[in-house]
């Protein structure tokens, strides 16, 4: 019998699934609802807050990129305490245009009446100390 943390476990999989395909698609009004309308956001291009500015993040990347879009996730692993849940590991972004960069994603998901919503999520990529330029090729 499945305890209640893998139920949640395999919600949170199921969702970020879902948001996958939504970022395929670029469809805004199927991603914002993945969001808390306060939801804090480091992002590759810039700090936000709330689901608009979220909003504005993938307009943005919608207008970079050329369709058909594909979004990758590799390495998952998430971890469920209670209503609190984190989901990480890494993610692709891309386009006909660009086959995108690899960045370090993690999704921090809150459980509101029974759905569990992005409050908080951070994608960034590494760092060469010595360049202080980002590393755009690597691989997972």
């Amino acid at each position: 019998m499945p305890t209640e943390h893998t139920v949640d476990e395999e919600a949170i999989r199921q969702r970020i699934g879902e948001l996958a395909q939504a970022v395929r698609a670029m469809d805004l009004e199927l991603l914002i609802p993945f969001y808390a309308s306060e939801v804090v956001s480091f992002d590759v291009q810039a700090s936000l807050t709330g689901a608009q500015a979220k909003r504005r993040s993938w307009e943005l990347a919608s207008s970079v990129l050329n369709p058909p879009y594909g979004y990758e996730i590799r390495d998952l692993k998430v971890r469920v305490n209670g209503k609190i849940a984190v989901a990480h590991g890494y993610a692709r972004l891309s386009g006909s245009n660009s086959r995108g960069v690899w960045v370090r994603a993690t999704l921090v998901f809150e459980k509101v009446d029974g759905k569990w919503i992005i409050v908080h999520d951070h994608a960034s990529v590494p760092l060469d100390l010595k360049s202080g330029q980002p590393l755009l090729d690597l691989n997972p």
